[in-house]
């Protein structure tokens, strides 16, 4: 149904450095997950903008605005008033979620440096989306393989009752196919725009996250971290509405 480029090694040297960020960024946010509300996590996130901002001015000198700087600054604030009003603060949760703000900001840089790059490794002189989303979930297998024998997963996965559960499968694989999804259109939107706008973009997606979060999981929250969530999502639209003039 679709053209697919032919991998070779020189391909796969460059694409290695993105991947490995790439796996890093999944863990990371998994682990996160596992100690800190999806609420939190959201706001927590806001600091990928900011990273990504900065490197794009060191990386393809590309100069933001006052009102940019001025969102991010408030994003500072919330994400800092946020974990101090945190009824289930978590320091390893909060550990886990800066390492994926730095892996993910490092990923959507590096890769927007690698696109170019990586066509010239092929026959054709092009690579698409397709090619990148196959390539790049092709590469992370092994390392995904390395880690759940590492960590011992592997006996978990195979003791536990709930892979027996055919809901578990029905989510599982429904999860799969949301995840190809946004592998291929993170990876088409990269290619059609930039770094930060890439970042802006998804910081919009925060407000019905971070409210279907609050209510699906019954968070427990003061006043204070509530309206500092409200804050940070607050935060996001101005950051976006700042880059789009």
């Amino acid at each position: 149904m679709v053209s697919v480029e032919k991998f070779n090694w020189k391909l796969i040297r460059v694409w290695m450095p993105v991947n490995v960020i790439f796996v890093g960024m999944l863990v990371s946010g998994m682990y996160s997950l596992k100690f800190i509300n999806v609420a939190m996590v959201t706001i927590l996130k806001n600091a990928t903008n900011i990273i990504t901002a900065i490197g794009e001015v060191y990386m393809f000198r590309k100069r933001q605005n006052n009102k940019v700087w001025a969102a991010m600054f408030m994003m500072i604030i919330s994400a800092i008033s946020g974990g101090i009003t945190d009824l289930t603060f978590d320091a390893v949760g909060y550990s886990w979620q800066l390492a994926n703000c730095f892996l993910t900001a490092s990923y959507s840089l590096t890769l927007r440096r690698v696109m170019d790059k990586a066509k010239q490794s092929t026959k054709s002189g092009s690579l698409n989306e397709v090619s990148m989303v196959l390539l790049n979930n092709l590469l992370s297998l092994p390392f995904g393989i390395i880690l759940i024998i590492l960590l011992g997963e592997w006996r978990y996965v195979i003791s536990t009752d709930v892979t027996k559960d055919a809901m578990f499968w029905v989510v599982a694989t429904a999860s799969g196919f949301l995840g190809l999804a946004i592998s291929f259109t993170s990876m088409w939107f990269l290619h059609q725009t930039g770094p930060t706008t890439y970042s802006l973009v998804g910081s919009l997606n925060k407000v019905p996250i971070s409210l279907a979060g609050l209510v699906l999981f019954n968070v427990p929250l003061s006043l204070p971290n509530l309206f500092s969530i409200l804050f940070g999502l607050f935060a996001g639209v101005v950051f976006a509405r700042a880059k789009m003039s």
